[in-house]
């Protein structure tokens, strides 16, 4: 007979965070929500860490190399998704990478003979505003001039008139010699109130633009999460079945961190990819992995070398594995059977898995739970899907605005690379729904106000660290009379009453 296990398989829903004592100088100001995103041994510290426990989900619908921006600037990673042609993901992976530094090597470049409708299609194209000329129209060549959006007015042009006879020549630009430090360029920008300053060697070939929303995006964003040369931190989805030709080109693409992507990660495939992955690079890529649900799919993936372990199987607003197949586990109890054992692993070995728990979050308050059952961050689809920044179209459904979401499972994507179990090339059956979820904006505010919560909650807890609350949080489960009771109830709501007197 099948083993049985006695505890019911439960959700975030189903427990509580219990207040503890707050002292006077625990307040959200103060609350630290880094965490380690990659394993590291007892005594030192992970090569990577993020500023907010949140990364995007490897899904169409989310995580693109726009919103790989938007999350990084925020502190946050964002994991771009593998389900399209190995160049197009590396691609994502460039531009991402390439957005923001403080020396950047200009990808939108013209030469001085061409025309302003050339300069439109660039614009078009690259979706920057500031063209170097240069006297071959590369990011080497000798710098001629400046274009940019005030240098030209489109309702009196035709189109054809010469980038030369409108751009901003070399003779009335301000430039820094190469060698300048990224100091004395900011200095240089504010001192002669400039937008952009271009940097060229002795002979006048341009080597970098630096720019001056840069330097107000690092103040208006002091979480962002860069790497060593500035440049903000990326990662990227990889499968099991083309990972030996995927990870060279995302690693040469720049991405600092990769995750195979799968439904189930207790699988010989997940372990052969992991392996490979240490042969060719030994600790210099990071890849995580998963998902599983309990302590015996967790050891094996450490085992296998993961650099964090993702938790989840069915959780996910548009996941249907468990209604399709019967496979998977309430949420909360997947997560707190792993991060046992997971405790039990950094007890044996001295090595600490970082766990990502991905699926289940239905309110922000699930966020601090996920934290306090041991999760040292989280993967999002559905709450990242509703902002601007992500890939999928925003639609007009009976007057409300909404964008598309979508499973990796469901017919839509044509992954069936995630959920291959070794057989046919094709999706036998789906997993995930087509759907749409309600806009919300932007990602930046809508995020502010999630953390907020996370951080009055912690502080309710009596900690200003994940790791504080996971010492100090008490958890309760709760009846479902208490779930009620735990919103508004017995009132007549004041929104009701007037949708009720404006009805015909």
């Amino acid at each position: 007979m099948a083993q049985i296990f006695n505890e019911p398989s439960r959700t975030f829903s189903e427990y509580l965070l219990v207040p503890g004592y707050t002292g006077a100088g625990c307040v959200p100001d103060s609350v630290d929500l880094a965490c380690p995103l990659v394993r590291f041994r007892k005594g030192e510290t992970p090569e990577l860490k993020m500023n907010i426990p949140l990364t995007s989900a490897i899904m169409q619908a989310v995580s693109d190399d726009k919103m790989a921006v938007a999350l990084a600037k925020e502190g946050g990673v964002s994991f771009i998704f593998c389900s399209q042609a190995i160049g197009s993901q590396a691609e994502m992976v460039t531009r991402a990478k390439s957005y923001k530094a403080g020396f950047v090597v200009s990808d939108s470049n013209i030469r001085p003979d061409a025309a302003l409708r050339d300069i439109l299609a660039l614009k078009d194209r690259t979706g920057h505003s500031t063209v170097a000329v240069t006297d071959d129209g590369t990011s080497g060549g000798k710098l001629m001039g400046i274009v940019t959006s005030r240098d030209y007015r489109i309702s009196r042009m035709n189109g054809a008139e010469p980038v030369s006879g409108f751009m901003t020549p070399i003779d009335k630009l301000v430039t820094a010699r190469e060698g300048v430090s990224l100091s004395e360029a900011n200095d240089i920008i504010w001192e002669h109130k400039i937008n952009t300053l271009p940097v060229v060697d002795g002979e006048g070939r341009l080597r970098y633009m630096v720019f001056r929303k840069d330097y107000d995006s690092h103040k208006e964003n002091p979480l962002e999460l860069l790497d060593g040369r500035k440049k903000y931190v990326v990662g990227a989805g990889v499968n099991t079945r083309d990972y030996k030709e995927r990870v060279p080109a995302l690693v040469e693409a720049g991405a600092d961190i990769l995750c195979l992507d799968s439904s189930d990660g207790y699988t010989e495939w997940q372990r052969r990819a992991l392996e490979w992955v240490r042969a060719e690079y030994g600790d210099a890529v990071k890849v995580g992995a998963g998902n599983v649900v309990d302590g015996d799919g967790f050891r094996f993936l450490a085992d296998s070398g993961a650099d964090f372990v993702k938790v989840g199987i069915g959780g996910g607003s548009i996941c249907i594995t468990r209604e399709q197949k019967g496979i998977g586990r309430g949420q909360a109890t997947a997560l707190i059977d792993v991060n046992a054992a997971r405790g039990e692993y950094f007890d044996k070995t001295g090595v600490y898995v970082p766990l990502c728990s991905d699926g289940g979050i239905v309110h922000d308050y699930h966020l601090a739970l996920a934290l306090a059952m041991g999760a040292d961050f989280l993967m999002l689809g559905r709450y990242f899907a509703r902002f601007d920044e992500s890939p999928s179209n925003k639609v007009n459904i009976g007057g409300s605005y909404m964008k598309e979401y979508w499973g990796e499972g469901a017919a839509r994507a044509r992954n069936w690379q995630r959920y291959d179990m070794g057989g046919a090339q094709r999706l036998v059956f789906e997993e995930g729904v087509d759907s749409y979820v309600p806009y919300a904006g932007g990602l930046k505010d809508n995020l502010a106000i999630t953390l907020g919560k996370v951080r009055s909650t912690m502080c309710n807890c009596g900690a200003v660290t994940i790791g504080e609350l996971q010492e100090k949080a008490r958890i309760t489960p709760v009846s479902a009379t208490s779930i009620v009771e735990g919103g508004a109830h017995d009132v007549v709501l004041k929104e009701n009453v007037i949708n009720l007197g404006n009805r015909v």
